[in-house]
């Protein structure tokens, strides 16, 4: 599951000032490590910050229970959007959202010159767990294999200089992202 609300040590390449942004503002519950590292290349690090946003953006749209939630819309589209809806959805059906801390680590990020990237980065969901809206209570955490999750995403440069992703694979307890 994706979380977010801590300050982080990621990339913050300046937004474009043609981007109208959504502000995203979650739980204080919510907390993230992002480990990811600044690469020195301007594209590669807004690739970065805009994925970040991305998955604090699906965050907020999961804690507000709103499957269409302009803030992910913006940062995501094609199967990416198609995805992060159905798994919104299901937080909302189950009238739960996230809380804890989630760690993302391991990156690579390649820009091609044909204004498309690929990210892939793993995620520590071993901190983190559901939280139940009408109780407040929470399921329990443990970490097991299924905790470490590998993400592998395609992102395009939009007109505004936002990079969107479009299409995002997980593979949960990959052998890649354990600790």
């Amino acid at each position: 599951m994706d979380r977010g609300t801590e300050k982080s040590a990621s990339p913050s390449a300046p937004a474009p000032a043609s981007a109208d942004r959504p502000k995203i503002d979650v739980p204080s519950d919510i907390t993230y490590a992002f480990e990811w590292k600044k690469t020195g290349d301007p594209d590669k690090d807004a690739v970065l910050s805009d994925a970040e946003q991305r998955i604090r953006a699906v965050d907020m749209a999961i804690a507000e229970q709103d499957a269409l939630h302009e803030a992910y819309t913006f940062y995501s589209e094609g199967t990416a959007a198609a995805g992060s809806q159905k798994y919104i959805q299901e937080f909302i059906d189950h009238k739960a959202r996230t809380t804890g801390l989630t760690r993302f680590y391991g990156e690579t990020v390649t820009v091609d010159d044909d204004g498309t990237a690929s990210l892939v980065y793993c995620e520590d969901q071993s901190k983190a767990t559901n939280k139940y809206l009408k109780t407040g209570k929470t399921d329990a955490t443990s970490a097991t294999k299924n905790s470490y999750v590998l993400y592998a995403g395609t992102l395009r440069k939009n007109k505004d200089g936002v990079w969107v992703t479009e299409r995002l694979d997980s593979t949960r307890g990959s052998a890649k992202c354990q600790p």
